[in-house]
């Protein structure tokens, strides 16, 4: 049966690459047309990303200190600059999944007397699952979203 199987698979592999060698793809209007409107969707999002990236730029952290030491031929100070990313908070939905998930898992584990293993399981998910949904309320409330 696996050879018959392995057989098969491998005929309609070769099947599938010899038609996909043998075919022609020819220019219409209608391709032309469709790259064009692909062009002009391309262009949209080149400037979308743009515009994200100067966001995630405006969002960076700029720490500037001077070095004291100065030297013989360099009488100024120099000033050195570190660019780090802001840090980003966990959302209420977050905590909310992770504390539930836990709390879940050891709950779970202490209920299940048969099998330990899917008590974890179900209660982590379950769990997650309803400390997610009270975190996404509360940042609906707050306005977060």
């Amino acid at each position: 049966m696996k050879q018959i199987f392995t057989i098969l698979s491998v005929a309609a592999i070769v099947a599938v690459v010899t038609v996909s060698c043998k075919t022609k793809t020819a220019t219409t209007d209608q391709t032309n047309v469709l790259s064009a409107v692909d062009s002009a969707e391309f262009a949209a999002f080149q400037e979308w990303k743009e515009q994200q990236e100067m966001k995630k730029m405006k969002e960076t952290t700029t720490v500037r200190y001077v070095e004291r030491r100065q030297t013989a031929a360099n009488t100024s100070p120099a000033v050195v600059t570190n660019t780090r990313p802001a840090k980003k908070k966990w959302t209420n939905a977050t905590k909310g999944a992770v504390i539930g998930g836990a709390s879940g898992a050891v709950i779970g584990g202490v209920v299940s007397k048969k099998n330990r293993v899917a008590g974890v399981l179900v209660g982590g998910v379950l769990g997650a699952g309803g400390g997610w949904a009270i975190g996404r309320s509360i940042d609906k409330k707050q306005g977060n979203y």
